[in-house]
């Protein structure tokens, strides 16, 4: 079952923003998400938050220009989703910049998911000690290493963590750890993607070498020509797009209609069919995003990083045409796991409304890189935290967990573990998305102990799915105008896109494809055409719909159209 909930509109708050003269359509949909003050919604880049008041940033800088007056060498150490490459991609380019001309010398590293797990493990460092570096720095990972750190500490290997998951009870103990979510930083956005952390380390850099007269004679490395890989970063690691996050967005954003993206996004954009000019957020979290995390999930995420670093336009098209490929595979592979996941609940009398209050499936034929792609859908299907496991290595099997409002899914697992000890052998991540491995064998235990910890940290009404709208929409904005003055903001995470609801005259409905729904709707005297996703069932004559207003761009003609979230008989 599905609740629409309208929104709340201060209409005070709604007055004053008409005022200060916002849209007032725009007016209504910001007072709806708390904003005050147009100031909010000023995304210039001298809004952004300064790097000195990152925790630790300034000691990084300092550690890093002495490692590059020194002409060490330096590895970074790479996740291996999209926030991962992207870091990977910013360190890689920044650091290069500021070693060229100095015998310093920086190089990059990304596990395979498949061997070496996530983190930065001893077997990591062991392989990071190939190249003999002075330096090992990490991207969007580090915080839990504790083991990997002792490890290259013990070889005398100096570390840098820049990470933003939550911490453990216990920090590894490296020379410097920068993250917004350790204890002790007062950094006020605490939601920075891992590229948004080492993004501003490297702000903090630029500023020390600066201190340092390092560009006195060679030109000061243009920053802001990273935040198309910071904003893509950031969008496709769903963190919370606060005031300083939508800055970061709205930059990176700008930076690619205006056609100043690297090689690799441009192209990345070109297999995906998309127009840089018309760059959206949607676009990075939804069709660039994708096409990067597929490399990590099914090959190597040295490949997506290697699209990113590149400055040769042949070389990044030949590796988007891969990344496009191996996101059609998994596609595909996910497809087949959906159907297989949904044939297993209905067997266990699990859909809709005899599920349980948290789920944990598990198949020895699941591919490891697509559970989490697996847990999300089933997540949004079924309005439940889901667990999806894959078989791992030496009798182990690998988890990744999707959690919905109400249930802090890494404090579930603390839980689960303290309850359990030593039934989670590794386990981490966020309050909506983690990871946990454990044995094949204890797979039964964990499922019970999951639903149990479920039940009881979450509130019954939270098991109901609640669409928040922003209401109705006067038929005088359902027009190309308005579709496009809110495709040009910056929406996200924890910021949500305008999500309207009506109900409407359904005057033809067809299925495309034996799975999208095709409507014609009619409110007063507006006519819309309106797709409906992953939905074949018929709403009847008349319906309420939840839907977002969207742009159909159709053999270069633009017309409005309505993306439909939820439809149900009126």
């Amino acid at each position: 079952m599905t609740r629409i909930l309208p929104r709340s509109v201060p209409p005070r708050l709604q007055w004053q923003l008409e005022q200060q003269g916002l849209h007032p359509l725009l007016a209504r949909i910001y007072a709806a998400r708390g904003i005050q003050s147009r100031q909010e919604l000023e995304y210039g880049f001298n809004q952004l938050l300064p790097p000195q008041d990152l925790t630790r940033a300034e000691e990084a800088a300092q550690l890093l220009a002495d490692a590059i007056e020194a002409g060490a060498r330096m590895v970074i150490v790479a996740d291996y989703d999209c926030d991962g490459a992207t870091a990977c991609a910013v360190g890689m380019r920044a650091m290069k910049a500021f070693c060229a001309g100095t015998e310093a010398h920086i190089d990059y590293l990304v596990p395979n998911r498949f061997t070496y797990g996530y983190g930065l493990s001893p077997e990591i460092v062991a392989l990071a000690a190939q190249q003999q570096p002075d330096l090992i720095i990490t991207v969007d990972n580090g915080i839990a290493s504790l083991e990997g750190v002792a490890a290259a500490r013990d070889l005398g290997i100096a570390t840098l963590v820049t990470d933003h998951h939550l911490p453990g009870d216990s920090l590894p103990e490296a020379d410097c750890i920068v993250n917004p979510n350790q204890p002790g930083c007062t950094f006020p956005s605490k939601n920075l993607a891992g590229v948004g952390v080492m993004y501003y380390v490297m702000l903090a850099l630029r500023a020390e070498l600066r201190r340092r007269g390092a560009f006195q004679d060679k030109p000061e490395p243009n920053l802001g020509a990273l935040l198309d890989l910071v904003a893509l970063g950031t969008v496709a690691d769903v963190v919370k797009l606060d005031h300083n996050n939508r800055i970061l967005v709205a930059q990176g954003l700008k930076r690619m209609r205006e056609g100043r993206l690297c090689p690799g996004l441009a192209a990345l954009f070109r297999a995906a069919g998309r127009d840089t000019s018309q760059a959206s957020a949607f676009d990075l979290g939804f069709t660039i995003g994708p096409r990067l995390n597929a490399a990590g999930r099914l090959a190597d995420m040295g490949l997506g990083i290697e699209c990113l670093i590149t400055d040769d336009p042949a070389r990044a098209a030949n590796i988007a045409q891969q990344l496009d490929q191996l996101n059609r595979e998994r596609r595909e592979i996910e497809a087949e796991m959906q159907e297989q996941a949904y044939a297993r609940l209905e067997a266990l009398d699990g859909l809709e409304s005899e599920v349980g209050a948290g789920i944990a499936l598990f198949d020895g034929e699941w591919h490891q890189g697509v559970v989490g792609i697996l847990a999300s859908r089933l997540k949004d299907k079924l309005h439940r935290p889901i667990f999806a496991f894959a078989r791992g290595d030496n009798g182990q099997i690998k988890g990744s967990g999707r959690s919905i409002p109400g249930l802090h899914l890494r404090d579930a697992l603390d839980l689960v573990s303290k309850r359990a000890p030593g039934l989670l052998l590794r386990f981490g991540g966020h309050a909506m998305a983690a990871g946990a491995t454990l044995m094949e064998t204890d797979f039964e235990r964990f499922r019970e102990l999951f639903a149990q910890v479920a039940e009881e940290l979450l509130d019954p009404a939270a098991m109901t799915r609640t669409l928040e709208t922003d209401g109705g929409l006067e038929s005088g904005y359902f027009s190309l105008e308005v579709a496009k003055l809110l495709a040009g903001e910056v929406w996200g995470q924890g910021f949500p896109p305008p999500l309207f609801d009506d109900v409407f005259q359904v005057e033809s409905q067809r299925v495309l494809k034996d799975k999208h729904l095709k409507l014609r709707l009619r409110k007063d005297q507006a006519r819309l055409d309106a797709i409906q996703f992953n939905a074949t069932e018929s709403p009847g004559d008349r319906a309420r719909v939840a839907y977002r207003l969207a742009i159909n761009d159709y053999n270069g003609v633009q017309t409005p159209q309505l993306i439909v979230e939820h439809c149900a008989p009126v």
